[in-house]
């Protein structure tokens, strides 16, 4: 017995009505296709199950946009593409910083740094302090500044911008080449600690 082709534009005119079966019907149809795209495209350390998630949210949050000018999968693909891109852009802005990326003495001292307050001894912090110090002070003063503004007082690139007057795409690619030359540096540091 064939099974029956799936009703895509009756299941969207279901879905449109609020149709809470046809919303899951649509998922389960579109699932296989916006999970190659997660796999083909998926960034690091984000679960595939929650970037699918978010795609299917925009796409239920935006279907009052799509027009019908071209078939729906290839506008739940361009969706599920654009998220990937976004979160990978937003890493690279971002880059996490992971536990395993420290060494023994680094991991101990944050450790001790994170703990209660009452367990923190003021050496750590003060040499932690100390360490960023000392890495910030090998950049350049633009570099060092646009460090300062952005990850160390969580500004926006818009407000560096206006407190600088160097336009987005100075602030952006300033604080990449700034960030890419903290961590060679920091590398530097733990090679050399290793020695």
């Amino acid at each position: 017995m064939a099974e029956e082709p799936f009703d895509l534009v009756g299941c969207l005119a279901r879905v449109r009505q609020r149709d809470q079966a046809a919303s899951r019907q649509l998922v389960e149809h579109l699932y296989p296709l916006v999970s190659r795209i997660v796999r083909a495209h998926l960034p690091r350390r984000v679960a595939e199950e929650d970037l699918a998630q978010d795609i299917f949210l925009k796409m239920f949050t935006r279907l009052d946009q799509y027009q019908g000018t071209v078939p729906f999968p290839h506008w739940v693909s361009r969706i599920a593409v654009t998220t990937c891109i976004d979160q990978l852009r937003a890493q690279k802005r971002r880059p996490e910083f992971r536990w395993a990326d420290l060494s023994e003495n680094e991991a101990e001292v944050l450790t001790n740094v994170m703990a209660d307050e009452r367990d923190v001894l003021p050496g750590d912090a003060l040499a932690a302090r100390e360490l960023v110090d000392k890495l910030l002070a090998q950049l350049k003063p633009d570099d060092r500044l646009v460090i300062r503004l952005l990850d160390l007082e969580q500004k926006s690139v818009a407000e560096v911008s206006a407190l600088t007057g160097w336009n987005q795409t100075l602030v952006k690619v300033r604080a990449f080449r700034a960030r890419r030359k903290l961590q060679k540096l920091f590398q530097e540091l733990q090679n050399k600690e290793k020695s």
